[in-house]
């Protein structure tokens, strides 16, 4: 039997169990997933204890803490300066960034796709990567931010001109005006009990042909109801969640998974939410 597990603190209720045991089931993998909670004091340590394990996943706070542990990093990890899955190899731990694939096969699933002009709200650690994704795909980007986090969003523009030599905007949210071929919200505006919250008023949401929500609970927020309401394509964030974990076990097991078998978990995951 394979075991993997998903480190973070604190973790609370978290889907990827639910995903991976449904995902092992579609290629008869003989597996366990589990969740483990590493405090940050402790992280040198609990990779230690981690060891037996044929790898894991990563997720807030130790996606950038946990790199100096680690043996080697792929090319996108190493871009992004994250990692949320680690495989282990003998003993040699490589770390993988999954969450941009996940997101490039969501947009793919949906029919959507990165290209012409981009707007992205937020400037987080999600935020950073659609942003890296959204440049490498030659797509043209706009970050619209909150007041309070023009730096944070000035900081992801350096970073994408020090390291891909291309330029991106970064506006307040109160300053987007226009039309956008694709709107990303890489915010929890709208998540889970604040549901009656919009990162864009009506008007604006209604001016761009695509819409990609990372929020997936609810399955509708208000920005995908706008989206839905005219005619634009839209996804929630949960198919980018099952994708990233089907593309960590592609790299822990070498398998693969067709959108047909990657939807059926996302049928059973929005069953699972519901409850």
């Amino acid at each position: 039997m394979k075991n993997f597990c998903l480190i973070g603190y604190p973790l609370g209720h978290s889907m990827s169990p639910v995903i991976h045991r449904e995902l092992f089931k579609i290629n008869g993998i003989d597996a366990e997933y589990e969740l483990k909670e590493i405090s940050p004091d402790i992280l040198a340590k609990g990779i230690k204890e981690l060891d037996s394990l044929d790898g894991f996943n990563v997720t807030i706070p130790h996606k950038t803490g946990i790199i100096p542990h680690l043996d080697s990093l792929s090319d996108r990890a190493e871009l992004f300066g994250a990692v949320n899955t680690v495989d282990n190899k003998n003993g040699a731990l490589t770390g993988y960034n999954t969450d941009c694939f996940g997101f490039l096969r969501a947009l793919d699933m949906a029919g959507i796709e990165l290209k012409g002009r981009v707007l992205l709200c937020g400037s987080g650690g999600v935020s950073r990567m659609f942003a890296f994704e959204s440049v490498l795909a030659g797509a043209d980007l706009t970050i619209a931010v909150r007041d309070a986090d023009v730096d944070a969003g000035n900081l992801i523009k350096k970073e994408i001109f020090e390291k891909l030599n291309k330029a991106v905007n970064v506006i307040t949210l109160d300053k987007v005006d226009g039309e956008y071929d694709v709107l990303i919200n890489g915010t929890p505006v709208g998540m889970y009990p604040n549901t009656d919250v919009c990162v864009l008023p009506k008007e604006k949401v209604q001016k761009c042909r695509a819409v990609f929500d990372a929020v997936y609970n609810p399955l509708e927020t208000m920005l995908l109801r706008y989206a839905r309401q005219c005619g634009a394509k839209y996804s929630n964030g949960l198919p980018m969640l099952v994708w990233q974990a089907a593309v960590a076990q592609e790299i822990w097991l070498g398998v693969k998974f067709t959108m047909e078998q990657v939807k059926s978990v996302i049928e059973i995951t929005k069953e699972e939410l519901s409850k």
